[in-house]
């Protein structure tokens, strides 16, 4: 899907080199990319928020103020071409609320390629940060204008509107969807909302926004105004003191108060920004975190108080962290092979590599059988790490089905002869399983076994085939860490990260005194994960009753000795509550949700969804269009009034990963891949009709044809034409054979 995007990219910016843009040195045309090879490809997909002209047909494309004498082109383009619209406009206002951004991205564009006669489909592309989330999207055309909003997959509007069979995510951080109808020469204002993670390193926390523009977005022309603006708010709780580090743009510092600042860039500029928006800041806490609660607003469904509970690791250098005894569970299957799997041992030879001399480990590799590295836990020796490296390159071999108990109860046992440690299980897997329930209930078994010891059972998700929820239900019982990567590219990368966050346990069995009295009270996570030195613990819930002034966070450091703090709460108005517990809430319920199977908790999951417009897996986002009252004549560039036309609707690829593809698992179909939907009887028959020339006949082109007849001398064209003929007259009469030989 990316490549047929990028494809059409290229053919627009070729096709783009047919508008006119006059004499005039000054009002020259942006120059294009000057490569257009394999290696300047990936650089097309979109690295800033852009917006690009739908082409269908190349005869419309034309500078809509100055028309143009151009050639007549033959044909279509299929698929059509995309030419990058130039940008007026630009403005991002970000919120770093904890560790949550909330983006705010709003543009103008003007469709500068298309005949102001004509009118084309408009794609707009928003590159997000890591672990984005689409909050919203408003577009402002001279004629419509265009908002999202969630609706219940139950809705009756749902089922009676059809759905934008290109929009969706290109790729996992890409958000794509398409405008109909935009006339040529118009400019469209578009908003787009969403939330994204902030990275946590050494006590410093980095925000990333996709910022950098390409040259041919730019305007033609040097006396056209371009308007770039950025604002900024970072707002770490209370308690806390904020220090920049590094910011990539020249933000000025408007407030500093405690835990919060305020920045502001707002200028002219010549060319657009070629870099992405980057923020660095640290944050210092006393002691190590604090307690904020929140009244509800009035059109909250859930009155309850909202309570949020934030613990830093802080950034202590020579931070002791816990002995690890590490077993790898890793995914062998058919679909692994390939990539997936290389990126894989990459990221498992750098994660046994940085285990202490102490540490212990095990490789288990799964397909339908289980293949061990020993049958016993190993020191993390030098001689033993090689051997393990040996066997990886030998034994890490795709191929097979997937069957997730065998290596999990083998797991399992191993560890529960383990003392004065806790184990860390590490399940890589990139599909489903039928099973996946019963795994959940050995799982919480085991945990409730008080003779046994807990592990830490750490999930990451490779692809959208498997069972996000269900890798994420599994961490949230083990008490550890879920991830995934939804992207080949980000496979390595993000295991890497997943291994070194894993390894970095500094507290664990923790607890939280002083919660015992209060009603109706809800945690998120309900099981307390471990305090990690490269990231905070961020708990959130509600509650009923009167909140203590103090809580006490035990607990247990990795030399044994007992850890305890008094956090201190507080009542604060400035940071949105909701939208931080929302989130949270939506997807560890959602897994709940799944295990359970229970409707109440999935209707629950939806009334949040659509009171906070994060969406999930039980909504669906929908475009509304509204007519303006005005319309363009056929013949003119005027605009009449007319009478308003109703709202119409357009439902938006589901944006979640969902519940997992067994039929892609069974079919061993490698992760990233493209899987068809369903198709009706009806759509098949018309599909393999239309197939059955184009077979024939898509082997060659009307250009090739011309060239091969052109070649051709009189004497061999009367031959063809007479060979015809005598085929046609064979074709007649075989058809009056089977028409009327029955009756002779």
């Amino acid at each position: 899907m990316a490549e047929e995007f990028v494809k059409a990219v290229e053919d627009g910016v070729r096709l783009s080199k047919r508008v006119y843009f006059g004499k005039d040195r000054s009002v020259a045309p942006p120059k294009p990319m000057a490569a257009m090879d394999k290696s300047a490809s990936h650089s097309l997909l979109p690295s800033a928020p852009m917006v690009y002209a739908v082409i269908p047909d190349p005869g419309v494309v034309d500078n809509p103020d100055i028309p143009s004498y151009q050639p007549h082109v033959h044909g279509r383009c299929d698929p059509p071409a995309l030419i990058p619209l130039q940008m007026n406009a630009i403005a991002i206002e970000a919120q770093c609320l904890l560790d949550t951004a909330f983006v705010t991205v709003s543009g103008s564009w003007r469709v500068h390629c298309v005949m102001g006669t004509r009118t084309c489909h408009c794609r707009v592309a928003i590159p997000m940060g890591q672990q984005g989330s689409i909050l919203g999207v408003e577009v402002e055309a001279p004629r419509k204008s265009y908002s999202t909003k969630l609706l219940t997959l139950n809705d009756k509007d749902v089922e009676e509107v059809p759905k934008i069979e290109d929009g969706g995510f290109l790729k996992p951080h890409i958000f794509t969807f398409t405008i109909p109808e935009i006339d040529g020469g118009s400019n469209i204002s578009i908003k787009v909302r969403w939330s994204q993670k902030l990275l946590y390193q050494d006590g410093q926390y980095t925000l990333t926004i996709p910022y950098s523009f390409p040259e041919f977005v730019t305007p033609a022309g040097k006396k056209m105004p371009k308007k770039e603006k950025i604002q900024l708010t970072v707002n770490a709780g209370p308690g806390t003191q904020v220090s920049c580090k590094t910011i990539s743009h020249p933000l000025k510092e408007l407030k500093r108060q405690g835990g919060q600042q305020g920045f502001l860039y707002d200028a002219d500029v010549l060319s657009w920004s070629t870099c992405d928006f980057v923020i660095t800041y640290g944050v210092s806490v006393s002691p190590s975190g604090g307690v904020i609660l929140q009244s509800p607003s009035m059109n909250d469904t859930d009155q309850r108080e909202m309570f949020c509970l934030s613990l830093f690791p802080g950034n202590e250098q020579n931070r002791k962290v816990f002995r690890k005894e590490v077993l790898f569970l890793v995914d062998i299957s058919e679909s692994m092979r390939g990539k997936p799997l290389e990126d894989t041992k990459n990221a498992l030879v750098a994660a046994l590599l940085k285990l202490d001399k102490g540490d212990s480990f095990n490789v288990i590799a799964f397909n339908d059988e289980i293949h061990l590295f020993s049958s016993s836990l190993e020191l993390a020796t030098e001689k033993n790490l090689e051997k393990v490296t040996a066997w990886l390159s030998e034994n890490l071999v795709a191929q097979g089905g997937t069957n997730m108990l065998l290596p999990m109860n083998q797991a399992l046992k191993m560890i529960s002869d383990t003392h004065n440690c806790t184990p860390f299980i590490f399940l890589i897997t990139d599909g489903t399983v039928e099973d996946e329930r019963h795994i959940c209930d050995v799982i919480m078994n085991h945990l409730t076994d008080e003779k046994l010891t807990s592990p830490r059972l750490h999930t990451f998700g490779i692809g959208s085939f498997c069972n996000h929820y269900f890798l994420r239900m599994l961490a949230t019982m083990g008490r550890g860490n879920y991830d995934a990567a939804y992207d080949e590219d980000s496979i390595e990368v993000r295991m890497k990260g997943f291994f070194n966050r894993a390894f970095s346990t500094i507290i664990e069995n923790i607890t939280i005194d002083g919660l015992e009295n209060l009603d109706d009270l809800e945690m998120y996570p309900s099981c307390i994960p471990d305090l990690l030195s490269e990231r905070p613990l961020i708990i959130t819930g509600r509650y009923s009753g009167d909140f203590p002034g103090t809580v006490q966070v035990k607990g247990l450091l990795a030399d044994m000795s007992k850890f305890s703090v008094d956090l201190q709460v507080q009542e604060v108005k400035e940071i949105p509550l909701d939208k931080i517990l929302a989130i949270q809430q939506i997807e560890l319920c959602t897994a709940q949700a799944w295990f359970s199977e229970d409707k109440a908790l999935e209707e629950e999951i939806a009334k949040v969804s659509m009171q906070s417009s994060v969406i999930s897996e039980y909504t669906c986002m929908i475009l509304l269009e509204k007519d303006k009252g005005t319309k363009r004549k056929a013949d003119s560039q005027k605009q009449v009034p007319t009478e308003p036309d109703c709202q119409k609707i357009a439902v938006l690829h589901n944006f979640k990963p969902g519940f997992g593809n067994l039929p892609a698992t069974i079919e061993h179909i490698p992760p990233g891949s493209y899987v068809a939907k369903f198709q009706e009887p009806g759509e098949k028959f018309a599909k393999a009709a239309s197939n059955c020339c184009g077979k024939c006949c898509g082997q060659c082109c009307c250009l090739c044809c011309i060239q091969m007849c052109s070649r051709v001398n009189d004497q061999c064209a009367i031959v063809f034409t007479q060979l015809c003929g005598a085929l046609s007259c064979l074709g007649c009469s075989y058809c009056c054979d089977a028409c009327c030989g029955s009756e002779g």
